[in-house]
């Protein structure tokens, strides 16, 4: 079955015959532009946003696996930072960084005499909350990857026969997605953000997400880790290096999500749950690095 997807997906690339990939080095962009270069060669390029919502890891790294495979890619810089119902947080907010994307890669593609743009929605995606896809169906955006069948499952295991680097990638979404619906969104509240989750992730965690939470007394980050990392979390005493370096990047109080990472906590979620409060003390730690 799933082969019969992929030769699906290659024949739908082949029909298109040149195509710009909306491309963002996650699991599915990243195979997306993989497959359509190995299918169309240089009819096909690969184009990222770079904005503030985007962690500059995530640029490098998605620059460094498209020269790794020699993927043709392109760097474009949206403008939805200065779109007032953007940066409002409302619950379609995908919707209008989207309709920013498009609006950089219609021209792009129609310069570079490209006959459509794709993008990495997949049949995993269908029922869930995506104002984004709206965007794209407005743009005439093609989804190949839904069109083929393919989920996301199966995108992580043919991910891997290809030897790409994303096959186990965790899952990402924007910057912007860790800011609770209706609380604006800010470039430095995004920069807090991306500094408090590398940090988890260079102690070792896979699924993290730092939601962002605005209180009258200051900001607070709830951090959530995969279910499964939750008693590591503890059980490696991290708690206080967390808090204390978490206080260097402006939050004020450091909670963590006893439920653990979930997909759209904030969707729609003014306040913060419950959750254990992490406070500095008197326990002296050294200085980390």
């Amino acid at each position: 079955m799933i082969d019969t997807k992929y030769q699906r997906l290659q024949q739908i690339l082949r029909e298109l015959g040149s195509c710009v990939v909306a491309y963002s080095g996650g699991v599915d962009s990243v195979f997306l532009a993989a497959v359509a270069h190995r299918v169309l060669g240089a009819q096909s390029l690969a184009v990222i946003a770079d904005s503030p919502s985007l962690p500059r890891r995530e640029l490098a790294e998605a620059l460094a696996i498209a020269a790794q495979f020699q993927i043709p890619v392109e760097v474009v810089n949206t403008a939805e930072f200065a779109d007032d119902r953007y940066l409002a947080n409302p619950g379609n907010r995908c919707y209008f960084c989207k309709h920013a994307l498009f609006t950089e890669l219609v021209p792009r593609a129609r310069a570079g005499g490209f006959a459509c743009i794709v993008y990495g929605e997949n049949a995993s995606d269908v029922g869930d909350h995506r104002p984004g896809a709206q965007a794209a169906t407005e743009f005439k955006v093609r989804a190949p990857l839904k069109e083929a069948g393919l989920t996301k499952a199966e995108i992580r295991e043919l991910s891997a026969s290809l030897g790409l680097p994303t096959a186990d990638k965790p899952q990402m979404a924007c910057l912007s997605s860790r800011i609770p619906t209706g609380e604006r969104v800010t470039p430095e509240k995004l920069k807090m953000i991306e500094d408090a989750e590398y940090l988890l992730r260079d102690l070792g965690f896979y699924d993290v997400r730092v939601r962002h939470h605005e209180l009258t007394t200051g900001h607070l980050a709830r951090i959530e880790v995969g279910p499964s990392e939750l008693g590591r979390f503890f059980s490696e005493n991290h708690h206080a290096t967390v808090a204390d370096r978490f206080r260097t990047f402006g939050y004020l109080h450091t909670t963590i999500d006893l439920a653990g990472y979930r997909r759209g906590s904030t969707n729609g979620q003014p306040t913060p749950p419950a959750s254990i409060p992490f406070r500095r003390t008197a326990v002296a730690t050294g200085p980390v690095g």
